[in-house]
């Protein structure tokens, strides 16, 4: 299996986060946010600054050193 990172997904992509690779205190902060293992989550925007992602109908920016912590498959 190829191992995916969030800022490798293109606009309008869909995926699953498989595993986030962060220390406890960002793991507990996207938690909150409702990223976490197994959320379905839609690209909105990944161009230049943070990773703007929906989650559940939530628009939500992940800064790019974040966002190359989570581990999605499409």
């Amino acid at each position: 299996m190829e191992i995916k990172y969030l800022t490798q997904l293109n606009s309008g992509q869909n995926c699953k986060i498989k595993k986030i690779s962060a220390g406890m205190m960002a793991s507990k902060r996207l938690y909150e946010m409702g990223l976490n293992s197994g959320a379905e989550v839609k690209v909105v925007k990944n161009d230049i600054g943070p990773v703007i992602v929906s989650v559940h109908g939530n628009k939500i920016a992940v800064g790019r050193g974040l966002a190359e912590k989570i581990i999605v498959a499409n």
